[in-house]
């Protein structure tokens, strides 16, 4: 199965596609030095697989990787992944 991770940013939106098909979303919106993560939607369909925390897993490593940007959680899920990796948390905004 074919993985493909993509920033599209005309849209604020990270997208993860298996196959060719759209699993799941991660919308965000940057405000100066900060990107929040508001929400993250998987297709109904695809849930339970793990495609949602391999799509902010995703995200927040291009953060890191690509900007100097901090993170602002605003989405429950993006918390909790927080939560599970505080070797992140320094990518947080303060």
């Amino acid at each position: 199965m074919a993985h493909e991770f993509r920033n599209e940013t005309d849209q604020n939106r990270y997208t993860l596609s298996v196959d060719g098909d759209l699993v799941s979303v991660l919308d965000y919106s940057v405000n100066g030095d900060a990107i929040a993560f508001p929400h993250t939607y998987t297709v109904p369909k695809h849930r339970g697989h793990g495609y949602g925390g391999e799509l902010v897993t995703a995200a927040i490593d291009d953060v890191e990787q690509t900007s100097t940007m901090r993170i602002v959680p605003m989405c429950w899920f993006v918390g909790q992944w927080f939560d599970e990796h505080p070797e992140k948390a320094a990518l947080l905004s303060r």
